[in-house]
């Protein structure tokens, strides 16, 4: 079936139509690795490490670039209030980042370019602009002229009011316009710095990820993404240096754009202190229930994360993992078909909200019906089904077990002991290990014929 997806671009759901289908190409913008990562810089990690699993399903060869953006003034800042070299930081939070998606199945792009190792092919890109009348030089620094780009806006759809505004624009005598941006700065001699026609300097933010894809990707890609926050300016200056350097070729045929994550209702901001760190909700629960809770909302909307999100997520996994548990005995096939609802809700501008509620009704079946071939097929589907957006990684024992946080030898044992005790009518004792088996953190569920158990810390 087509895979739809809303372009940003053409503010439209359009059918996915690769400019080569043998190579299908995308780029997402990735961290800027000066501090932990937040919540808000896992959704588009977890949405589009589902997208680029989905087009993997659809084609043969998916080129995925993921970039890590290790120049930055607020790099240079951390580096300095902590009084150790700009490598110590970028190194640290790269590896935290890794880590931390890692924990969220997030799975590792096909090239993970960083900024430090391109700028021959910045400098490249600046010179080309400059030759092409697109590009200036002032006081040390090359500017992007805005004027010179009529298509500039077309993304966003800003009008010129609204995207100076917008830029929060640096206010400097060097620029022709207020709208024109850097492509390259100086550095002074406390800055990284790199040797170029212009003096030692740096690149400028928007002109990193211009240059990192056409050097892994090409001049035209099918798929840039990112979150909203990133449409104006950034997005909109990528769109107009790759553009007038690449002679007016059109720089990336779909957009993708996430929403924001407010906390309890309110927008995630340091001011008001609610920024919910990966690593410390990592503390408190799986990154799997993490992960739920990213793709249970559409990738377009907002989404609000509370605890009672959270819960429910933990509440949705220990089901589908229930379904798993209650039929061992049921064996897997390989590489079955998945079911149509499924791949037709993700297909629909990834509705992971829907797709996942297949996985509901395959569980509901797969625990109702006798053993039969159909039994087969609903817990292959299942568990295919839920990986192929990245659910359901866990060995269901580990599961319930917390990954050993409880000793499921001595768990089964008193669970044992209990159901002899019930069927002994010493009542006395099965609560006792009740209780017993509530302090060592693990809670109950008596169904019918059998006691399911789960570790709650």
């Amino acid at each position: 079936m087509p895979l739809t997806l809303y372009n940003t671009l053409t503010r439209s759901k359009q059918e996915f139509k690769p400019l080569d289908p043998q190579r299908v190409t995308m780029y997402v913008c990735g961290p800027t690795v000066y501090s932990h990562p937040h919540i808000g810089n896992a959704r588009p990690a977890v949405v589009f490490d589902v997208l680029f699993s989905v087009l993997r399903y659809y084609y043969p060869n998916v080129i995925y670039a993921r970039n890590i953006t290790d120049i930055e003034d607020k790099i240079y800042t951390a580096a300095k209030q902590q009084g150790v070299a700009i490598s110590v930081i970028t190194d640290k939070y790269t590896d935290i980042y890794h880590q931390d998606m890692q924990a969220l199945g997030v799975r590792s792009p096909t090239v993970e370019p960083k900024a430090t190792e391109h700028i021959a092919p910045m400098i490249s890109m600046i010179e080309r602009l400059l030759a092409g009348g697109y590009a200036y030089e002032a006081q040390g620094h090359v500017l992007f002229s805005v004027a010179d780009y009529p298509e500039y806006g077309h993304l966003s759809g800003r009008n010129r009011e609204d995207m100076i505004a917008g830029a929060r624009v640096e206010v400097a005598p060097y620029k022709k316009d207020p709208a024109d941006f850097v492509l390259w700065k100086p550095s002074s001699d406390d800055l990284p710095g790199w040797q170029s026609p212009w003096g030692r300097g740096r690149p400028g933010w928007h002109l990193e990820c211009s240059a990192m894809s056409e050097q892994h990707l090409g001049e035209t890609i099918d798929i840039h993404a990112g979150g909203n926050d990133l449409i104006f300016p950034h997005h909109e200056n990528e769109v107009a240096q790759s553009t007038c350097s690449h002679g007016g070729k059109l720089f990336a045929r779909y957009w993708l754009h996430n929403g924001f994550i407010n906390v309890d209702a309110e927008k995630m901001s340091k001011s008001i202190g609610n920024v919910l760190l990966v690593d410390d909700l990592l503390k408190q629960d799986r990154g799997e229930t993490i992960r739920l809770v990213l793709l249970s909302t559409h990738y377009r909307k907002p989404m609000d994360w509370t605890d009672d999100v959270v819960d429910q997520a933990k509440r949705n996994l220990d089901r589908l993992y229930g379904a798993l548990r209650d039929n061992p005995d049921v064996p897997m096939r390989d590489n079955v078909e998945l079911p149509e609802a499924f791949l037709k809700a993700l297909s629909d501008d990834l509705n992971t909200p829907k797709a996942i509620s297949v996985l509901f009704s395959l569980a509901r079946e797969l625990n109702s019906i006798q053993p039969t071939e159909r039994k087969i097929h609903l817990k292959s589907q299942l568990l295919q089904a839920a990986q192929l957006i990245g659910l359901l990684s866990c060995d269901v024992e580990q599961w319930f077990s917390n990954a050993g946080a409880v000793d499921v030898d001595v768990v089964e044992g008193l669970i044992r002991e209990r159901d002899q005790a019930r069927a002994d009518k010493d009542f006395t004792r099965a609560d006792q290990i009740r209780v017993q088996l509530t302090q060592l953190g693990v809670e109950l569920e008596d169904t019918k014929g059998k006691t399911r158990w789960k570790c709650t810390r």
